[in-house]
Order: C-alpha cells, then structure tokens, then sequence
C-alpha cells in the first residue's frame, strides 16, 4: 500500500508542477492579448517573459519543498 501512495504522491508532484508552471504563462498571455485589443499598446512580449519567469519560480519553489516530510515538520516545531 505504501508504493501506491508514493506512486499516486509523484503523479500529483508531476501534475503540479506542470500546473503551476504553464497557468502564470497563459494568465499573462491572455492579460497581454487583452490590453492590446484595450489599449493597443503591445505589451505582449514582456508579460510572456513575465509570465515564464512567475512559472518557473512557481515550480522551483514546489520542487525545493516537495522532499520535506510533513511529519517531520511537525515533531522540530513541537521540541
């Protein structure tokens, strides 16, 4: 049972890393292709660098975390 869970753990890590790196992409790709049919001023290019940069801070930050054991967390907070 403990393999299932560790299988079932790593498809969720992989799922969301691929979420939290692809939704600030089209968040401002579509904020960028708004503004410009709104404003026309082009704005497109610096929102996707933008957005790419918030996906890849995103994703390293659940990566970084994603090894920690929240059990363990819990027994240094408690001493």
């Amino acid at each position: 049972m403990k393999y299932k869970r560790s299988v079932y753990r790593t498809f969720a890590l992989i799922t969301q890393l691929g979420l939290s790196m692809i939704t600030p992409i089209f968040l401002c790709v579509f904020l960028a292709v708004f503004l410009e049919k709104k404003f026309s001023i082009s704005l497109f290019i610096p929102l996707v660098i933008m957005g790419v940069l918030a996906g890849g801070r995103n994703t390293y930050y659940l990566a970084k975390h994603a090894n920690e054991d929240p059990e363990e967390k819990e027994e240094h907070q408690d001493e």
